[in-house]
Order: C-alpha cells, then structure tokens, then sequence
C-alpha cells in the first residue's frame, strides 16, 4: 500500500519553507514570549508495523516540537517502512543531545533499518570532495552554487586527472577560496586510488562531477560512503563512454542526465534524479551536447541537495525512496 503525503495545516504558514532552505523560523506575536524554533528532519527505515507513524509523532510532541509535514512509504507487497519527517523545536528544550537519544530509542523499539536526524542550523555541514576530469561545467556550476550557499555543503578539495594552468578561471576561484586542488594523473594501471582515499579519508560523501575514471569495488568498499555520480545519459540507455553522441547518432527526442550512486556495476547504481530536454532533427551534436551538459549541471546540483536534505533513502532492489 502506498500512503498519501501528509501535511500539517500550518505547513504554508512558515515563510520561504517551499525553498527548503531556512534553519529557524520565529512564532508570530510577541517576539519577548515567543521563543526561537529551529529546523530538523528525520528519516526512518524499518519493518512495517502498527503504530509506527504515532510513535514518531508522539516522541516529537512530547518535547514540544511541532510537525511541518510527514512523508510516509510502505512499498506493496513488502514489510517495509520509509518515512521522512520535518518539524520545528526549541532546541533549549530539547537539546540536540537528547534528541539523539530519543530517536535511538525508537529506532530500537522498531529494529529500525535506518534512524538519521539532521538539524541543519547545529550540526556541521556535510564535507565533501569533488572528482572532476578535464570538462568544467558540472564542478564550476557546483563550486558556485557552494559560493552562493545553495550547497549545503564544506568542500574540503578538488581532486582531478587533469592538470589545470594557475591562470584558468577554476584555479582562480579554488585559490581565492582557499580550496585545495590534487591533480593525480592516471593511468591505465594505475588510477592513483590509494592516494584519492587518504584525500577524501574524513569527507561524508564524495561528488564526481564528470569524473571520466571508473572507481574500482575495492575503492568503493574501503571507502564505505555515498558517491554520487552525473551520467550525461537517460539511464539505462546509453551507458559507458561518449553517451551525448550515442544518443545524436540513435536519432533521440528526448536527451535526458541521470544523477546516480556509484556502485560497482558501471552506470547501474541506484537512481537518484533523471532530467529530461526535447531536441529536434534541427539540432546538431554541438547544440545537443550542450543541451545535455546544462541538463547534468541541473540534476548534479539538485541530487547533492536532496543527499543533503535526507530525501534520497537506498531501498530494495537497487531503487530509491525519493521524498
């Protein structure tokens, strides 16, 4: 069974919350007895069972937080539950400390699968490292939407295959904001991983923004986080090498990017965001290769921001709940 979404009648109370982008928000009267209420979210994967949707309720209630809005997915036929809640608290109520321990305890209550609680305004940012080879248009779209706080995101490094001069416009931003550039040159026997890994040791998760290297299981395994992965494709068509001229030469309508994590099996991880643009017999491979890379930068950045958000949750059969 599927369940509807369910929303509070106050969701669209709360100013600027459509740009899921705020981290406290302020009662309306007097500001003297209305204290400051700060933004959390929190995800849950579990065995299905009665009971589960009050419970959650009932543990924000009880620490006097209020519930935005509560998204709930039980897949048919399977014993499963996904949900993803927003709310508001006053974190002097409830500390962060305790509400850590709260959610523990219902996750052990439920045997849960997955129990994540992110307060944006008072846990650190996410770090990430960004993988790029030698095109620009996906990393440079990210290093500014990182400047523009639309990532909610610290970038710890660039690391790339493609040596880039001191005078190129990326080497310039890098160096005006202080963010390390590793330029690893690669080689057929040598992908230089080892040393990609002590990198990106203390990162959440990692960005390959049109990184052309294929990532090794062993890479993977060692390194035992998300990676996110643009493939300038509508997967699963056209995987693998140059996808943009596969799909011109296939005569398409539809040219499309996929955002997806990487897994071992190359461009078959679990999907994450797909974008689409209708293209003509009137376009040629120059103006369908930069339909397809203003689609990538498009679907890179908002993949980055759902992670970020918990609304990206891994279920069966390599899918993904996207709330």
């Amino acid at each position: 069974m599927t369940f509807p979404r369910r929303v509070s009648s106050s969701f669209s109370q709360f100013l600027g919350f459509a740009k899921r982008s705020f981290n406290s928000y302020k009662l309306h009267g007097d500001p003297s007895s209305s204290p400051s209420l700060t933004y959390g979210i929190h995800v849950f994967h579990c065995p299905d069972a009665v009971g589960i949707v009050a419970k959650l309720s009932e543990c924000i209630a009880s620490r006097g937080g209020n519930i935005l809005g509560a998204d709930v997915f039980v897949p048919e036929k399977k014993n499963v539950l996904y949900s993803r809640s927003e709310f508001v608290f006053d974190h002097v109520k409830w500390p962060r400390k305790q509400m850590d321990e709260d959610f523990l305890e219902l996750s052990k209550m439920f045997s849960a699968i997955k129990s994540v609680v992110r307060v944006p305004a008072l846990d650190p940012k996410f770090k990430i490292a960004i993988l790029a080879s030698k095109q620009d248009h996906c990393l440079v779209d990210l290093l500014y939407g990182w400047q523009e706080g639309r990532l909610p995101v610290d970038i710890t490094c660039v690391i790339s295959n493609h040596h880039r001069g001191p005078n190129t416009h990326v080497m310039r931003f890098l160096e005006r904001d202080n963010i390390p550039y590793h330029y690893l040159q690669t080689t057929k026997e040598n992908k230089r991983e080892g040393e990609i890994l002590e990198l990106v040791l203390n990162t959440d998760f990692l960005v390959l923004a049109r990184y052309m290297q294929v990532l090794s299981g062993q890479f993977l395994r060692t390194y035992g986080k998300d990676v996110i992965n643009i493939h300038h494709s509508l997967l699963p068509s056209f995987k693998g090498g140059n996808p943009s001229k596969q799909a011109f030469d296939a005569g398409v309508k539809l040219i499309g990017a996929t955002s997806h994590f990487v897994t071992e099996e190359l461009d078959s991880g679990p999907i994450i965001e797909q974008m689409v643009e209708r293209v003509s017999h009137r376009d040629n491979l120059q103006s369908f290769v930069q339909k397809s890379e203003n689609l990538e930068k498009q679907c890179l950045a908002k993949a980055l921001r759902w992670h970020c958000d918990l609304r990206v949750l891994p279920c069966e059969e390599n899918r993904t709940v996207v709330f």
